[in-house]
């Protein structure tokens, strides 16, 4: 392949990586955030976190992937975009790392206090990623401030104030409601009881107000910033039309179906954010020249095709073991099947989880 189809496939491949990501990790981050809200009993808090256990840490992977394809890919959008939002990408890591480290040490005691303040820390380290990640991507869309960098790429001459502009917050906004909306989903279709019927709940208030929000921002960007107007459109549709059959099937307690159709949306949000941007990478909102592209900001061709080949070989292995994980544990949890509510959140039986 030529270096210039070859810089398509890759700038595809990303926005792949980053698709898989915001639907695996956004329920992730949706049912952290729900967690004091769909329990109401540590029985209760240990069927929702044990929803997570066995797939939570699989989920990040997705997220070091499209990274690494970005630092590999396009190492000057790699280095512009960690260095320019660096503070937010920091907060972001942070709360990741609080995370991992909350769902682990809240079995370590059964002190209701120690959990409860795990739990607290859950909460949190679910929120920050789910609205930063959206603030991020509006940025990168709308463009920012850089300047051409003398020793190659550009330089973000903003901060993280720059960041939080009305259009970037609407975007964190758009995440994190569509976040908790697909997490409430995946606890009703993951449970039994009255977490069932609260997540049910939830997920039909809260999917009304991102629909709103969505629609919202979809319309500004699609007006503002698009650079494919068509495609952009196509996506935007198949995001909405799919929000919308998840709101009708989980109201008709149909949740297979409608985990399925929010998994879509996220598929279209991300899809309609990259036709937005393309060719652009990080395009620059004062200087033109500063504004990368797939084509400036690439590596060369025989680092792209090695790259192509290890993809083409390794990324069945990921998807067949990834799925077969969610296939061992598909099965509903309930508070009745946790044997002792003083043992710890994720360290249940094997015969609980299968």
């Amino acid at each position: 392949m030529s270096l210039e189809m070859l810089q398509n496939v890759w700038i595809v491949l990303i926005a792949v990586l980053w698709i898989g990501y915001f639907v695996l990790e956004g329920f992730d981050f949706g049912v952290g955030i729900l967690l004091p809200v769909v329990a109401k009993n540590e029985a209760e808090r240990r069927t929702v976190l044990t929803t997570l256990g066995p797939v939570w840490d699989g989920n990040e992977v997705w997220l070091l992937t499209a990274g690494g394809a970005m630092f590999a890919a396009f190492p000057e959008w790699y280095a512009t975009l960690f260095s320019g939002f660096y503070l937010a990408l920091f907060l972001i890591l942070v709360a990741l790392i609080v995370r991992g480290v909350s769902f682990e040490f809240r079995s370590k005691r059964s002190n209701p206090t120690w959990r409860k303040r795990w739990d607290l820390a859950i909460v949190i380290s679910s929120f920050l990623p789910a609205l930063l990640w959206g603030v991020a991507f509006a940025n990168i869309v709308a463009g920012v401030p850089m300047e051409p960098n003398p020793a190659g790429g550009s330089l973000f001459t903003g901060n993280l104030f720059t960041l939080l502009n009305p259009y970037g917050l609407l975007g964190g906004l758009v995440t994190l409601t569509l976040f908790v909306t697909h997490g409430a989903i995946f606890l009703a279709l993951k449970t039994e009881g009255e977490i069932r019927v609260r997540a049910n709940k939830i997920a039909g208030q809260v999917g009304l107000v991102a629909a709103v929000l969505a629609v919202l921002f979809g319309v500004w960007t699609q007006l503002a910033h698009s650079n494919n107007t068509i495609v952009s459109v196509v996506f935007l549709t198949v995001a909405v039309v799919s929000w919308v059959g998840a709101l009708a099937a989980n109201r008709l307690g149909r949740e297979g179906w409608a985990f399925i159709a929010s998994a879509i949306t996220m598929l279209g949000v991300v899809a309609f954010l990259f036709a937005c941007l393309f060719p652009n990478v990080m395009p620059s909102s004062t200087i033109a020249e500063a504004t990368l592209t797939i084509r400036n900001a690439s590596s060369t061709e025989y680092t792209l095709t090695v790259m192509t080949w290890v993809a083409v070989i390794l990324t069945p292995v990921v998807l067949v073991y990834q799925s077969w994980t969610y296939w061992v544990f598909r099965k509903r949890l309930s508070p009745s099947q946790i044997p002792n509510p003083e043992h710890g959140a994720l360290d249940l039986p094997h015969e609980v989880n299968a």
